[in-house]
């Protein structure tokens, strides 16, 4: 789990890696034989038995770095990943984090220029709003109505949703299947676990070759079991993969 790859000395949230960490973090999977692959090749990869040896990776909040520090560093290791983006904010910044420094988000260029490149769109909700808390219209309009602007976007199928801070009930979870999507990520969703609340690690500025090691070794152990329609990804440890 990603958010911004960027240089900063301002990061209350401790949502940055810088270009030079991350190029570093790159390097560690491929030094081990891992790929780093989008959430939907993920899930497709393990549903065929073909798992082995790919790491999931995500992107959440759509910031605009990512198409010049983060998106060429990916293609030269041939990995792909998935970003999950705030169509309701299209060309915003991150309001939603009161004391972090205001940060440019993608806009419909850029996310048209990411799905070119090979990456996979996933929706981030309209406008980054806890679900657990919104009514019924905020949540149809945070699940069904960001996908459909996506879709008209992109021009393809939207798959993914990502909960907005990680938080997630079996409201949320309904929502989000309802709306069509074919999997949702989350953080540590405990008993929720399954393919509308899969889990993932969170990775940082500090996340050196030990640190992900043992991220590595830990992720399976704290993993529940899954439940839903697809199963949750039996590839190591998603070193990159909320």
């Amino acid at each position: 789990m990603y958010h911004s790859i960027t240089d900063t000395a301002d990061d209350p949230y401790r949502v940055t890696v810088s270009p030079v960490r991350f190029a570093r973090q790159l390097r560690w999977l491929c030094d081990r034989g891992l790929r780093g692959v989008s959430v939907r090749e993920l899930l497709a990869a393990t549903a065929e038995g073909r798992a082995k040896g790919l790491v999931g990776l995500t992107f959440d909040d759509g910031y605009a770095d990512f198409l010049d520090s983060a998106l060429p560093l990916l293609l030269r290791h041939g990995f792909t990943a998935t970003v999950y983006v705030l169509p309701g904010r299209l060309g915003g910044e991150n309001g939603w984090d009161a004391d972090g420094p205001r940060k440019p988000l993608l806009d419909e260029d850029g996310i048209r220029r990411i799905t070119g490149a090979g990456m996979e769109i996933g929706s981030h909700g309209l406008r980054h709003v806890p679900l657990t808390e919104a009514d019924d219209t905020t949540l149809a309009a945070e699940t069904r109505h960001s996908r459909a602007l996506l879709e008209e976007m992109t021009g393809r199928p939207v798959d993914g949703f990502c909960y907005p801070y990680g938080q997630v009930d079996p409201r949320a979870i309904r929502a989000v299947r309802e709306a069509g999507y074919r999997y949702g990520c989350a953080i540590d969703p405990g008993p929720h676990t399954g393919a509308y609340a899969l889990p993932r690690v969170h990775i940082g500025e500090n996340d050196t070759s030990w640190r992900l090691a043992a991220k590595r070794v830990l992720h399976p152990l704290r993993r529940r079991r899954p439940v839903g329609p697809l199963p949750v990804p039996c590839a190591p440890a998603p070193v990159g993969a909320p």
